[in-house]
């Protein structure tokens, strides 16, 4: 197991019981005790935290706007941005079959391990500790974010998109899935009718692979616009 003293120095938490940071940073691959509970209570903490930052923030802002910032700022695409800072992929540990695939690289087992060293937190300090360690981490983001149209979803974009145009709205399809069911990939395929236009896209769910496919298209449709 590799020192975590840096690793806590970046998340700028020093734990008082290390057993939780080291099974925050297990992946189910690399043992029977591993970190999908404290993700799942990672995850809440975030959720509730980044709602009360967004709730005192914007005062004037209604709840659909507020949802949408919340939404890009838990994404894993976010979550990914953190795990970067952190190195995190330096610590994180894996079973034989999920090293030699890369999983350390892989978007979906950093943003877990994100949410997971949250939960973590939590336990060995409290909850107000988990929450003020989470809005360091974003101070930067929270700072950058605001509401608008670039904060809906790719998939609510294209539908209004086509709506304001009188056009047919965009039908998805899984047409492929691959992998084990911790570890899967989902193939989607987005057909507008009318337009003649399909896309493949893919996600480590179909709702990921929804969006990829969905962004896919309304970039295009756009750009032919300019």
């Amino acid at each position: 197991m590799k020192n975590n003293d840096k690793l806590q120095k970046n998340l700028q938490y020093q734990f008082e019981d290390p057993q939780l940071l080291k099974l925050a940073l297990t992946h189910r691959s690399a043992a029977k005790k591993h970190n999908e509970r404290l993700e799942f209570l990672g995850d809440g903490i975030l959720n509730l935290t980044i709602a009360q930052a967004l709730y005192n923030q914007f005062p004037n802002c209604n709840e659909g706007e507020l949802s949408r910032m919340r939404a890009t700022l838990v994404r894993e695409k976010t979550l990914v941005v953190l795990a970067h800072r952190f190195n995190l992929s330096e610590y994180i540990v894996l079973g034989p079959g999920e090293l030699k695939s890369g999983g350390f690289r892989r978007d979906s087992i950093l943003a877990d391990a994100v949410e997971a060293i949250i939960g973590a937190i939590s336990l060995d300090k409290d909850l107000q500790t988990a929450t003020d360690v989470v809005k360091n981490w974003y101070t930067d983001l929270l700072a950058e974010i605001k509401p608008g149209e670039e904060q809906k979803d790719p998939k609510t974009r294209l539908q209004e998109y086509l709506q304001a145009k009188h056009l047919a709205l965009p039908s998805y399809e899984v047409i492929n899935t691959t992998g084990k069911a911790h570890n899967q990939i989902f193939t989607v395929k987005c057909e507008i009718k009318h337009l003649e236009k399909t896309v493949i896209a893919e996600g480590t769910s179909r709702r990921k692979a929804e969006q990829e496919a969905a962004n896919l298209i309304l970039q295009e449709l756009l750009a032919k616009t300019k």
